[in-house]
């Protein structure tokens, strides 16, 4: 990328979704020992963006609710009587 001279930079589609960087998202240059980083800051509007499946997936983490059934009743219920297996 070039830096105008005012010292402006494109911030590259792939990285602003990846971040959820919109028009008026605020973000920071910090400097590092290799260059600088950025990084966005959160703003409380956009904490309900999802961002990718891993952020998706921990935000949902332990919220399901099986309605006091155990695992294996769940399963049951959910997928029904086996009939592939025998009595010995």
């Amino acid at each position: 990328m070039r830096v105008t001279e005012k010292g402006q930079v494109t911030i590259p589609k792939e990285i602003r979704d990846r971040l959820g960087i919109v028009p008026g998202s605020e973000v920071d240059f910090v400097a590092s020992d290799n260059g600088a980083l950025l990084v966005r800051v959160d703003n409380p509007e956009d904490q309900n963006v999802i961002r990718d499946f891993d952020d998706w997936a921990a935000r949902v983490k332990g919220t399901f609710d099986t309605g006091g059934m155990t695992t294996d009743e769940f399963m049951l219920w959910l997928r029904g009587e086996r009939d592939d297996l025998h009595s010995r």
